[in-house]
């Protein structure tokens, strides 16, 4: 080989190892991504497992994962990020806020980004559940990008099932089942119950889900879909889901007061209840942990099965622009990516938002393996989009304080729901006054 064919040969091999490295002297594009960590488990681990995966194939790039709390504090510690002038790149925000923080101009619209890639909305979004567009398209403009969501389901002891005479192959498939299964299933000594026929989260946030869950299969309304100031919580379907669910507390078959999540879980796992609903993001954890045999089912229903879409968008803040907002779609696409989306669902219990993750053979293998995992996909086919308003923390809230009011036995149903109601139409009324003056034939 000539001397000129050899300085070719390694002149091209170095300008291939430029454009896959950052340039030299030029330090990565360095970025932040805030996630909460809302449910059981070791998220926090398995996200630092994926961010240091992709910060080792993408050189150009590094992202700090920073640990927010909660879906609630993640909003805060994002906003007041934003009013600091430091914006993080990419927050993992719940799916239900992007309503508010579009009307309040938090987050970009990725529309421009979708359409560098060659592709339209309809076309990106087509890659998703399409259960999941009613959280994350707003006005025909893509504004997240799901992640990790979930839907409500109901989780069985089976030897508590058999214990008592039940088929824990065959689960309760409306509300008389449910409650008369845990009545069944509830133990007593004297006046003191010893074993819970079910648990229920009811804390801030997941109760407020659980209600609305509850209210679906009602065959009710939560919120109007197509109107950011309109909530239904004084509606009769909503009304007969509380009574329900206040009634397994007289009946003495739900431990009464607001339970956490954690609390929740904890009790299920020890034995102490036989049944919970809770969310299927919670469901690695809870098959991890289990020293009995473990089953999953829909959550049961009145009149239809319905339930609302839970878990979390990506998102781009407003503020973010250049450099930053290329590594942020960068790593957007990277983490919903079948591949990823598919290993992050294995690893947490979320179901995996990219439908192609389901087509992977280690995907296959995994739900053979665990067809408990199934469950939230199937359920998809009755599921609608989660509560989203104007001000959505403070109008979900007006409800919660509400459902905390029942369940500790201190308002009935009705005086709680008209009272949650009025503050919630108070919260939006701004909106409402605002939005009003906007209509056709308005003056």
């Amino acid at each position: 080989m000539t001397t000129t064919r050899r300085s070719l040969l390694a002149g091209a091999a170095l300008a291939a190892t430029l454009a896959m490295t950052p340039a030299f002297g030029q330090s990565p594009t360095e970025i932040e991504l805030f996630f909460p960590v809302p449910v059981d488990g070791q998220l926090a681990r398995d996200m630092a497992t994926l961010i240091k995966e992709f910060n080792e194939g993408h050189p150009a790039i590094k992202v700090t994962p920073v640990y927010t709390g909660s879906y609630d504090e993640t909003l805060i510690k994002t906003r007041a990020a934003m009013k600091a002038g430091k914006p993080p790149a990419v927050s993992i925000m719940s799916a239900n806020f992007l309503r508010d923080l579009q009307i309040e101009g938090e987050i970009q619209p990725l529309d421009t980004l979708i359409k560098a890639d060659g592709k339209s909305n309809d076309q990106f979004m087509g890659q998703f559940f399409p259960a999941l567009s009613g959280n994350a398209v707003l006005d025909r403009s893509v504004y997240g990008v799901p992640f990790h969501n979930s839907t409500p389901i109901l989780y069985i002891n089976a030897e508590h099932f058999k214990e008592v005479g039940l088929d824990p192959e065959n689960p309760p498939k409306n509300w008389t089942e449910l409650a008369a299964a845990a009545a069944k299933l509830t133990k007593r000594e004297g006046d003191r119950v010893t074993r819970w026929g079910i648990a229920i989260p009811s804390q801030y946030d997941t109760g407020g889900w659980l209600l609305q869950a509850l209210t679906y299969s009602n065959g009710g309304r939560w919120f109007n879909v197509d109107y950011a100031g309109e909530v239904y919580y004084d509606e009769p379907s909503t009304l007969g889901a509380l009574t329900f669910w206040s009634d397994l507390v007289k009946n003495k078959v739900l431990q009464p007061g607001v339970q956490q999540n954690g609390a929740v879980s904890t009790a299920f796992l020890s034995g102490q209840a036989s049944m919970m609903l809770h969310s299927t993001g919670s469901l690695t954890f809870v098959r991890s942990n289990a020293k009995f045999p473990l089953k999953v089912a829909f959550v049961p229903k009145n009149l239809q099965n319905q339930v609302p879409i839970g878990g979390a968008s990506l998102v781009v803040p407003t503020g973010v622009e250049g450099e930053r907002r290329k590594a942020a779609w960068t790593l957007i696409n990277w983490m919903t990516s079948p591949e990823k989306s598919g290993w992050w669902s294995r690893a947490t219990g979320y179901f995996a938002p990219n439908m192609q993750a389901y087509e992977l053979p280690e995907m296959k293998a995994f739900l053979d393996k665990n067809p408990d995992a199934k469950v939230a996909v199937d359920q998809l086919a009755y599921a609608r989009p989660w509560f989203a308003t104007y001000k959505t923390v403070p109008v979900r809230k007006a409800v919660e304080d509400e459902l905390a009011n029942v369940l500790s036995g201190k308002k009935s149903p009705k005086e709680a729901l008209v009272a949650a109601q009025k503050a919630a139409d108070e919260i939006m009324k701004p909106y409402v006054e605002q939005t009003a003056l906007k209509l056709p034939g308005s003056n």
